[in-house]
């Protein structure tokens, strides 16, 4: 491949692509052309029998704050380079794009991130409490709807003590 990628300090690979069922994750060095990625893209498409959705890219700038605001606004990852075409999103700092199910981007607040989980919990908890559960009821509730709904995205992406202070008075509040 004509990509760079990503050189990752103490990995002997370069970081290039993530494949999971019907998600790609591409990473391009500023130096990677976005129509050689293209080109490989439709080569790919052509050969394999799939279909690339060009509706969902997106492309989240890693660098510096300077060079992220240039990419944003010259729609190029090097000075060198065609800019990226214009049905292409290119996030700005503080825009999650979740990834799997983790949101990524720069400068991402953890309540964005959080918030539609913590009103699920809200609901569940507030139709749960309708049935008026005994402190053993309480208990299980608890352990069902926070544990089951913060589960995966602590795991993939943490959980700040902001949002944990959060989740324990909605318990507290609850019980």
């Amino acid at each position: 491949s004509p990509l760079q990628g990503l050189q990752i300090e103490g990995e002997h690979e370069r970081l290039i692509t993530t494949l999971f069922a019907d998600d790609t994750t591409v990473y391009l060095s500023e130096y990677d052309s976005f129509d050689a990625l293209q080109t490989l893209l439709r080569k790919w498409c052509r050969v394999s029998g799939a279909k690339f959705n060009v509706k969902k890219t997106v492309v989240i700038p890693v660098g510096s704050p300077a060079y992220r605001e240039g990419v944003l606004q010259t729609r190029k990852l090097h000075t060198n380079h065609n800019p990226i075409p214009p049905e292409i999103e290119i996030t700005r700092d503080g825009t999650p794009t979740r990834i799997l199910g983790a949101y990524v981007g720069n400068g991402i607040p953890q309540l964005a991130v959080w918030t539609p989980i913590l009103e699920k919990i809200d609901a569940k908890l507030q139709q749960w409490g309708k049935s008026h559960p005994t402190q053993d009821g309480k208990r299980l509730i608890i352990n069902m709807v926070v544990g089951g709904l913060t589960q995966y995205l602590t795991s993939v992406q943490g959980m700040s003590t902001e949002i944990e202070k959060i989740i324990q008075k909605k318990i507290t509040k609850f019980l």
